[in-house]
């Protein structure tokens, strides 16, 4: 199944194209967007047009899943992810992570959560999958609360190796999953 456009009560989410490039660049550049990756160090533009080439890459090697560019009224808000679960660099067939980058002028509005709950639904009743998870660091509570908010349940703490350790990182990282079951007891088809 090819990679869907989506759409909410405000959002319109379109699979990530060459053309969006620009708009991944004013997201990986804010200090902000980064705080929690790259401890708010704006990324090279030459990362940035690697990392657009990877992700247009994602919905190509995986039918379905990748990366979805926002807009509200046509304004450019973020990117929402579909994106596989490894293990030892092999897909899970049945398991997808689910994952948002928004600019802060549109934070705190519902919209990470509005466009996550789309990909949710896709994800459950378009692919079929049977697990939906989300990672982030244990101190980035506005992104836990959002994974909370779209039904995903706390699972773990777990530490990982940094060779340039981010403010935070001793807390650990976190991961929530919510199952397909769950998803459609609370959202029927």
């Amino acid at each position: 199944m090819p990679q869907a456009p989506l759409s909410t009560a405000r959002l319109l989410l379109t699979p990530l194209a060459p053309e969006h490039l620009d708009h991944e660049i004013e997201l990986d550049t804010d200090p902000q967007v980064m705080r929690y990756l790259f401890n708010g160090h704006p990324r090279p533009r030459a990362d940035i047009v690697e990392a657009h080439h990877r992700r247009l890459a994602v919905a190509q090697d995986h039918p379905g899943l990748g990366y979805w560019t926002g807009f509200l009224d046509g304004a450019f808000v973020g990117w929402w992810v579909l994106l596989p679960v490894l293990d030892d660099g092999v897909a899970r067939p049945d398991e997808a992570e689910v994952g948002y980058r928004l600019l802060p002028r549109f934070w705190r509005q519902g919209l990470a959560s509005e466009g996550s709950i789309a990909l949710l639904h896709q994800a459950f009743t378009g692919l079929g999958l049977q697990r939906v998870i989300a990672q982030t660091m244990a101190v980035n509570e506005a992104s836990r609360a959002t994974m909370s908010k779209i039904g995903l349940r706390y699972l773990r703490t777990f530490h990982e190796t940094w060779d340039e350790p981010i403010a935070g990182y001793e807390h650990g990282e976190v991961e929530y999953a919510v199952s397909r079951d769950e998803w459609l007891a609370k959202h029927p088809a």
